[in-house]
């Protein structure tokens, strides 16, 4: 062999390696233009989902990944339908996405069901393992990985008692085809028998029996709790609108329902848990195994209390509590 057929062997063995190593540090692209292709799918529009989703791409634009540039974004909404999930899940598999972001519990569910191979990050699903995304939280095993938004119900009922220390009976609205909503409800109530609450539960399939729901629990309850139900905030005016009317306090589960209408929460802050599932989504991009991520939580509560509500509904906020918020909002 002469030296220059041996040199040329060398620098292709070289060059070998190097490809290998670029390829095993960063996830390649399926796309022919080199970007990067991530589905996002989300199960309605609500404040909470909106800011969960805006969190991962502010995360990822600031880590390396600028959208347009690097990354192509498929955005889709189910409109609060499952099949309409399905469908979307079906075309992000058929497009060969590079990555799905499934936002809320159905349509991680509708995620899962169609691919077993392209990485999904969740948010704003409530307990993973009861959706049968994950085999385990804290090694999952499957294709799924990212953030819980597993709200502090026992904070938020212990609030309402704060506000209302004479409250006995407890309206809970939820749909009861949602699991994380199921989740929440079981675990309600098991604190509001630890608090000497009686709870009374509504349920809705669709937002156009949210108000009716509502209005089936004037005269039966002293006060209304909703935990992060997607169907449930997505009409959070009409619960309001019944709670104005009635004098009943308003507790819910996250910020997003609090401007629309309710009166306060004790809950976490879904643009931050977005970009804690953006950062997740960073390592996976770069190689990592969803299937070995355990699933994330978002420690930190804030307590957000809407003013205007508070005269609506005729209460007087204890002075304490205003001086606790994290944020006082002026808007009905």
């Amino acid at each position: 062999m002469n030296l220059t057929k041996k040199n040329l062997i060398v620098g292709l063995l070289v060059l070998t390696l190097i490809l290998t190593v670029v390829g095993c540090s960063q996830k390649a692209s399926n796309n022919a233009d080199g970007k990067l292709k991530i589905g996002v799918v989300q199960i309605v529009e609500h404040p909470a989902l909106d800011a969960a989703r805006k969190g991962f791409v502010d995360y990822l634009n600031e880590n390396d990944y600028k959208e347009g540039k690097d990354v192509v974004y498929d955005y889709q909404n189910a409109q609060g339908d499952m099949s309409n999930a399905q469908t979307i899940a079906q075309q992000f598999k058929n497009d060969q996405v590079d990555m799905i972001l499934a936002i809320a519990t159905p349509t991680a569910q509708a995620a899962a069901n169609v691919t077993s191979e392209i990485p999904i990050l969740i948010t704003a699903v409530t307990d993973p393992k009861a959706a049968g995304l994950v085999k385990d939280l804290k090694t999952p095993g499957t294709n799924v990985t990212g953030t819980s938004d597993l709200t502090p119900v026992r904070k938020q009922l212990e609030l309402l008692k704060k506000i209302s220390p004479d409250v006995k009976d407890v309206g809970i609205l939820y749909n009861a085809g949602e699991t994380n909503s199921v989740v929440q409800a079981k675990l309600a109530k098991k604190v509001a028998k630890d608090l000497g609450l009686n709870l009374v539960e509504a349920t809705v399939s669709t937002t156009s029996g949210v108000l009716q729901a509502a209005q089936s629990l004037v005269g039966r309850v002293d006060a209304f709790y909703v935990p992060t139900d997607n169907t449930v905030a997505s009409s959070i005016q009409a619960v309001a609108k019944v709670a104005y009317d009635e004098d009943l306090p308003l507790i819910v589960g996250e910020k997003g329902m609090v401007e629309g209408g309710a009166l306060a929460t004790r809950g976490i802050d879904y643009y931050k848990l977005g970009r804690q599932t953006g950062k997740m989504a960073t390592k996976v991009l770069k190689g990592a195994n969803p299937a070995k991520m355990p699933i994330e939580y978002l420690e930190n509560t804030e307590l957000i209390i809407n003013q205007d509500a508070a005269k609506e509904m005729n209460i007087d906020l204890p002075q304490k509590l205003v001086d606790e918020a994290a944020e006082i909002l002026k808007v009905n």
